[in-house]
């Protein structure tokens, strides 16, 4: 690891998906995420075998990671909400041709153009696959700074793991927030795992096809059902989440990204004036932590989700807890960004409200 760095959000990322061996990008600018393609643009100049393209359009450009997948690099496109929108039939492509890529997602407010303000009402996009067929994305949700850098890593090692596009998905304001990071050394291009599937030439082994146009229905079922038995196989493997404070509590907050943030901070405020309540945190939020969320409501029945929206990430955690435990919902959509002091309130009034005070005696 080298020293500290202070960095904004988006540079966090682009810096390190270089250090961690991407050599590809292509985008289209899109705000709130026109600084990590601008520093991709600076920074590819500096690499061995760097290629930078801003392409003419959002699905121009996730066409080129296509492209750039199947002949074995690492690749990566960014955008925001209505952008992401525009890439979905190329997610789409790489989700069915089984090609890794890294797409990174700055939510704003929608639907349509909205506002440039974060939210996140990205969630079902992301989570159900945003476009059309039985597929899946693997979906990293970091809530700071060093976890930019430290789940960058990880997406390009899932993408080439499972074969998979994953997406790290972020809003506006962690993209701009600047906060001190360590970021890895660079990876040698040496050393990126070996890909026996790649487009490089066929002089000397036989030609290879990679295709998602599959015209027979028997061999298209085929494919989906092999794809339904990796996204099984992920859901097994990968489910990540972090707790706080919810050995004893009685309430638990489920949020992820910057609303786990918030959430963070208004615990710390409740539980000064004796409230048990305690948070949990999806990391990954495809494939959800559906065990996690399982552990802890063997000891809690009352859990408050809360979202930067009107409420989506809901649906995963009502599945998960199968109606073990009560879930309720404080959102705020289209920009609006809550403060700890207003998410403490909407806790305490719950909390009171569901008879969770410590009994007498």
């Amino acid at each position: 690891m080298t020293d500290k760095v202070l960095m904004r959000g988006t540079h966090v990322i682009a810096e390190t998906a270089i250090r961690a061996g991407c050599r590809f990008y292509a985008g289209y600018p899109i705000t709130p995420q026109n600084e990590l393609a601008e520093y991709m643009s600076g920074a590819m100049l500096k690499t061995d075998e760097g290629t930078f393209i801003q392409a003419e359009s959002e699905i121009a450009a996730v066409n080129m990671v296509i492209g750039a997948s199947m002949a074995g690099a690492r690749a990566m496109t960014s955008s925001s909400s209505p952008g992401i929108s525009l890439k979905q039939e190329g997610i789409s492509f790489l989700a069915a041709q089984e090609l890794p890529a890294v797409i990174v997602n700055a939510m704003r407010g929608g639907p349509g153009l909205g506002n440039i303000a974060p939210t996140q009402g990205d969630y079902f996009q992301a989570t159900r696959g945003g476009g059309h067929g039985d597929y899946r994305t693997i979906v990293l949700a970091p809530a700071k700074g060093q976890e930019l850098a430290d789940l960058t890593i990880k997406a390009f090692d899932y993408a080439d793991h499972y074969r998979s596009p994953v997406i790290i998905l972020i809003d506006g304001m962690m993209g701009q927030m600047m906060e001190p990071v360590l970021l890895p050394e660079p990876l040698q291009l040496s050393d990126l795992p070996f890909k026996d599937w790649i487009l490089d030439g066929a002089r000397r082994r036989p030609s290879r096809i990679i295709r998602s146009l599959i015209l027979d229905p028997a061999l298209e079922e085929e494919h989906n059902w092999k794809l339904y038995r990796k996204y099984e196989n992920i859901s097994r493997e990968l489910q990540i989440a972090e707790t706080y404070q919810t050995d004893d509590a009685r309430l638990v907050v489920v949020a992820y990204g910057t609303a786990a943030r918030i959430a963070k901070g208004a615990i710390k405020r409740v539980r000064e004036i004796g409230l048990k309540v305690g948070l949990l945190r999806p990391l990954t939020l495809w494939p959800f932590p559906v065990k996690a969320m399982e552990e802890a409501s063997r000891f809690v029945k009352e859990f408050l989700v809360y979202e930067m929206s009107t409420g989506q990430m809901v649906e995963d955690i009502r599945l998960a807890l199968k109606h073990r435990s009560e879930v309720h919902f404080h959102g705020r959509p289209g920009g609006i960004v809550s403060t700890p002091d207003e998410i403490a309130k909407i806790i305490t009034s719950l909390y009171y409200r569901r008879g969770l005070e410590e009994e007498p005696g």
